[in-house]
């Protein structure tokens, strides 16, 4: 196996999958905004903007039909 942090989008279950997905999410605001210092200070700006947490679920809806695709939506 590989050091990657994404050495697979292979998951057994579907929570494991959702799981994942959010992992992609949360690891594209880092590597897009690399400060953690920066993220926790404007994290209090969006903790209440129902907009941005909505927006937040559709990225994560987003990487997750990537993962649900690429198990074969769990291979029946």
């Amino acid at each position: 196996m590989t050091d990657s942090w994404l050495p697979s989008l292979l998951t057994q279950t579907p929570e494991q999958g959702y799981a994942l997905a959010v992992k992609l999410s949360r690891t594209a605001v880092k590597l897009t905004q690399p400060s953690a210092e920066v993220r926790e200070r404007v994290r209090a700006d969006y903790a209440e903007d129902f907009s941005a947490l909505i927006a937040i679920s559709q990225v994560v809806a987003t990487n997750f039909q990537t993962v649900s695709a690429a198990n074969g939506y769990w291979r029946g």
